[in-house]
């Protein structure tokens, strides 16, 4: 158990940002399933906007690094122009 009043409050305040944290990871993850499961071309490159704005409000946000999200855009824009 924290012994100070400030390390009680950074406790709670921690277990707050995580819960946030894992709600927009969980976005993330679902806006990336989103684009894969597309099969026509015109629909997944509206899902992949909508994913590559997400990723970068999550870097700016510092929920994930910048490197994670470039590596995940570079995936899915491949994924899309690669469909037909």
């Amino acid at each position: 158990m924290p012994q100070h009043k400030s390390t009680v409050k950074r406790a709670r305040a921690s277990k707050r940002r995580s819960a946030r944290n894992t709600q927009w990871k969980t976005r993330m993850r679902t806006a990336i399933k989103r684009v894969r499961s597309v099969k026509e071309k015109e629909h997944a490159l509206l899902e992949l906007k909508k994913a590559v704005k997400l990723l970068d409000q999550l870097v700016s946000k510092g929920v994930i690094h910048r490197n994670v999200a470039a590596n995940n855009k570079s995936s899915l824009t491949r994924f899309v122009n690669n469909l037909k």
